[in-house]
């Protein structure tokens, strides 16, 4: 099938090693880097949560308005609207975007992050409480009739909303986590279940494990995987860029918070882990950055030239991550070089993978039973 990029868009431009400067939220920047994504052929743009930044539904309102057909993904975590409330705010903005609208569910990773809005349950509580929350949101846009709900964490009468999403039955549901209770509370809801760029051999042994749980409840989700890629025309530049980075890293304030910051985040946890294994994994997987800053959110690079990074991604690909979410340390600069070296490169051999995997077919099921003079079965069926 195709795949997915994902970039992302923002009101103010920063990196890890670029601080953020001028108004914390620019219209203009807003429109810039939803514009530049646009153009270099992304076909969503990550919308992130931040306790401290502004309101995802507005930037991606503003996003939708000066785009024609970028996608949005909307970070948001449960707990702090109602999921009746969420879902009519959702399927408003899916409106607005003329149906380009898809949601990330964000359980939350620390216990200090969800204080800052006043949020004082557990880990495994507020995957309980995604459960619940996703539960009563797909209710809401789908139910014909008013509807009465009692959970754990949520109570409802008479809920029901005249406004549904533009996308039949709903919107896309993204999200993701690496504990145990990720796996269990959100694969029944999810569409895309969204990994960061770990090794090939333990990205593929994650995804077994989702596979396992969405089974159990009839459901097949895709997979996307992040990456930072790190291009250069040579891969001596590209490694010498990626060096230079790590060393910035080092230096910054996001290494000092990481030296007294608790990793509570089993994703985080499992990227440090691949790091202190060694530096570079696969074929150019360089996970020293994640140990520089704590390994936060995505923070694994993939470093080459733009064809050694494609064949990365593409080995995700092959893999089942049919959505790739790449962002950059320079983000605006690396998001057109992305569009000019990478994404095409990546578009064109996956093109090639899907016709090869095509012009394999499974024997017709006439042919079979002619052939082995008895009643025939799916070939398709485990797939």
């Amino acid at each position: 099938m195709p795949v997915e990029f994902i970039g992302w868009t923002s009101p103010q431009v920063s990196s890890e090693i670029i601080p953020a400067a001028g108004p914390v939220f620019s219209a203009d920047v807003l429109a810039e880097t939803a514009r530049v994504h646009e153009a270099a052929g992304f076909d969503r743009v990550l919308i992130g949560y931040f306790t401290h930044g502004a309101d995802g539904f507005m930037v991606g309102a503003h996003t939708a308005a000066v785009t024609e057909r970028l996608g949005l993904l909307l970070a948001h975590r449960p707990g702090f609207i109602a999921p009746t409330l969420a879902a009519r705010k959702l399927a408003t903005l899916d409106h607005i975007s003329a149906g380009r609208l898809a949601v990330h569910i964000i359980a939350g990773g620390s216990d200090a992050d969800q204080a800052c809005d006043g949020d004082f349950v557990d880990h495994d509580a507020r995957y309980r409480r995604s459960d619940e929350y996703v539960h009563l949101m797909r209710r809401t846009w789908t139910a014909t009739q008013p509807f009465d709900h009692d959970g754990e964490f949520y109570r409802v009468r008479g809920a029901q909303s005249s406004i549904r999403c533009r996308q039949e039955p709903h919107i896309p549901l993204y999200g993701g986590g690496g504990s145990d209770a990720a796996i269990t509370m959100l694969t029944p809801h999810l569409d895309t279940y969204m990994l960061w760029g770990e090794p090939l051999a333990e990205t593929s042994v994650f995804m077994s494990r989702v596979l396992e749980a969405a089974a159990r409840q009839r459901r097949t989700p895709t997979f996307s995987v992040s990456t930072r890629p790190i291009l250069a025309r040579t891969e001596d530049e590209a490694w010498d860029r990626a060096l230079r980075i790590l060393e910035q890293l080092r230096q910054s304030p996001w290494a000092q918070a990481a030296s007294t910051r608790r990793v509570e985040n089993v994703g985080s946890q499992r990227l440090l882990d691949v790091a202190s294994r060694r530096d570079v994994h696969d074929t150019c997987l360089f996970t020293a950055l994640a140990t520089a800053t704590g390994a936060p959110g995505n923070s694994t690079a993939l470093v080459g030239t733009p064809e050694t990074v494609a064949d990365a991604l593409v080995a995700y690909y092959e893999l089942g991550a049919t959505t790739l979410l790449i962002r950059g340390y320079d983000p605006l600069n690396d998001a057109v070089e992305y569009g000019r070296e990478l994404i095409p490169r990546v578009r064109e051999r996956v093109a090639a993978i899907d016709r090869a995997r095509a012009s394999v077919q499974p024997p017709r099921a006439s042919q079979a039973s002619a052939t082995s003079g008895s009643p025939t079965t799916s070939m398709t069926g485990d797939r």
